[in-house]
C-alpha cells in the first residue's frame, strides 16, 4: 500500500482516484472545486479544497511522506510548473505529471518531475494499433521494438501444439499466455494444443508481430 498525493480531481484525476482506490492505496486529494472534491470523498482516503500552488499548502501537507504525488493538471502548463517545482522543492520522493503536448515534457522534466505521462496520446497509439488491425484484441507498448499483444489463434495452428509449430523458431515470439473462457493462463507448455476457443498473448519485435499477424 502507497500513500498517493493526488493534485487535480479533473476526469482524468478522478478515474486515477478511483482505481488507486480499488487497488487499496491511500489517497489525499486536493483540487480548487468544492464540487470535485466533494464528488471525490467516496474514493479517497481525504481531500481538501485548496490550491496546490500555495506553498503554505504544501508545507502542511508534509509532501515527503508520501510515496507519489500525481499532478493531473495537463491543460494547465503554467500550474503544472508550479506545482511540479513545489513538491520536489519541498522533498517529494517522486512527481508523476501529466502532459497535454510532448512540448511540455521537456519543461516539466526540468521542473522536477520524475516522469510524465501523456495519456491521450498512449491511448490514441493503443486505439489505432487495436483497431486498425485485425486480429488484435489488446496492445502493450513495451519500447520501440518490442510490444505484448493479445490476438486470435490462426487457423492454421488449431489442433497443433506449441512444440509442433516450434513457434519460437519460425516466428520469433514468445507465447506468454493463453486466454480461454475469460481465464488466463501463463506460460504455456511446449504440449498446449491450440483451440479455436483460445487468444494467445505474445510478446516479440514490432516487425515479427506484424508480419505473424497477417494471417
Amino acid at each position: 500500500m502507497k500513500n498517493v498525493l493526488l493534485i487535480g480531481l479533473g476526469r482524468f484525476g478522478r478515474h486515477m482516484a478511483q482505481k488507486l482506490h480499488d487497488l487499496n492505496h491511500q489517497v489525499l486529494a486536493i483540487d480548487k472545486d468544492e464540487r470535485r472534491v466533494q464528488d471525490a470523498m467516496a474514493y479517497v482516503t481525504n481531500a481538501e479544497i485548496g490550491d496546490a500552488a500555495d506553498p503554505a499548502l504544501i508545507d502542511a501537507l508534509g509532501v515527503e511522506e508520501f510515496d507519489l504525488c500525481v499532478v493531473t493538471m495537463g491543460h494547465d502548463l503554467q500550474a503544472s510548473l508550479e506545482i511540479t517545482s513545489l513538491l520536489k522543492k519541498r522533498g517529494a520522493p517522486f512527481v508523476l505529471a501529466r502532459i497535454a503536448r510532448d512540448a511540455h515534457a521537456q519543461f516539466l522534466l526540468a521542473c522536477g518531475a520524475d516522469e510524465v505521462i501523456y495519456p491521450e496520446k498512449q491511448m490514441a497509439t493503443w486505439a489505432a494499433v487495436r483497431y486498425s488491425g485485425n486480429h488484435i484484441f489488446d496492445y502493450i507498448r513495451l519500447s520501440p521494438e518490442y510490444a505484448i499483444y493479445e490476438t486470435e489463434i490462426p487457423d492454421a495452428w488449431i489442433g497443433h501444439t506449441v512444440v509442433d509449430l516450434a513457434v519460437r523458431q519460425k516466428y520469433r515470439l514468445n507465447i506468454l499466455a493463453i486466454r480461454k473462457n475469460g481465464q488466463v493462463v501463463p506460460m504455456p507448455g511446449p504440449a498446449h494444443e491450440f483451440s479455436r476457443d483460445e487468444r494467445i498473448i505474445l510478446l516479440g519485435g514490432e516487425k515479427d508481430v506484424q508480419k505473424f499477424l497477417r494471417f
